[in-house]
């Protein structure tokens, strides 16, 4: 537990077990700055659900358009598009979030971490002006999707203009400094949202993702085989929650690299 006599220690800081810190304080805003449709649900989902539940109003900022996340030469992709963002908000709705989902509309495969770029991620975190930001580690090694690479980067970059009034003053708007940064996929994770009682919306708003289910889920439409492949997904999703709960010894959790204070 903190310790309010300990200056290093501030109260409202999380606890900490065995070298993890568990639970920041609920935010009362969070935004989630991602490559692709689906992104957050997979390293975030029971957080946004938790709290949601709490009272939070969570966004979600999706940079990229999902128009390659499928293995179908033929398919329509103007279509895809318009599917996938679909399908993040139902998913949104299944997490129970009441804030923004925001399309950035950056070509699958495409995307950059330019100045531009950096802008209109700042631009968003100064409108919606969460109290945490979630994102893509961009350290992590030997990633291979360039886009989760840019968004990384775009996510640390973007809190650091949005914080400071001098980056991109033609935005016409205050700067915002979160109070945290909770970068996911980290190869060092060293805080655990405890996510205990929410593995289930988590993986409801991952099945509202359904034309990621071959590519991503690794269920097929055959319905013989569906049935014993969703089983095993959700095995894959229950495991990954009790791996990240034991960092922080809970019984579910999701894992971060947390950078406070910004």
């Amino acid at each position: 537990m903190t310790d309010p006599t300990d200056p290093n220690d501030p109260a409202g800081a999380p606890d900490r077990r065995n070298g993890t810190t568990v639970d920041l304080p609920t935010p009362a805003s969070a935004l989630a700055i991602i490559a692709h449709p689906d992104d957050a649900e997979f390293r975030c989902g029971a957080t946004f659900a938790k709290w949601s539940a709490a009272g939070s109003a969570c966004s979600y900022l999706v940079l990229t358009d999902g128009s390659k996340g499928t293995w179908d030469v033929e398919a329509d992709t103007a279509a895809l598009v318009l599917r996938r963002q679909a399908e993040q908000r139902a998913a949104a709705d299944a997490l129970g979030v009441t804030g923004d989902v925001v399309f950035l509309g950056a070509v699958d495969g495409e995307l950059d971490s330019s100045l531009e770029r950096r802008s209109q991620v700042a631009r968003v975190i100064r409108e919606l002006r969460p109290a945490v930001v979630l994102g893509h580690d961009p350290w992590k090694r030997y990633r291979l999707h360039p886009d989760h690479r840019h968004a990384g980067w775009l996510a640390v970059d973007g809190v650091v203009a949005a914080r400071d009034p001098h980056f991109f003053p033609a935005h016409g708007l205050a700067h915002h400094r979160p109070d945290a940064l909770l970068l996911f996929e980290a190869d060092e994770p060293d805080h655990v949202e405890d996510v205990t009682g929410f593995a289930e919306a988590k993986l409801a708003a991952l099945f509202a993702h359904a034309s990621q289910f071959e590519t991503t889920m690794h269920i097929s439409e055959d319905d013989d085989a569906a049935p014993a492949e969703t089983l095993m997904f959700r095995t894959r999703i229950l495991d990954g929650l009790r791996a990240a709960g034991a960092l922080g010894g809970v019984e579910h959790g999701e894992s971060f690299k947390l950078i406070t204070p910004l």
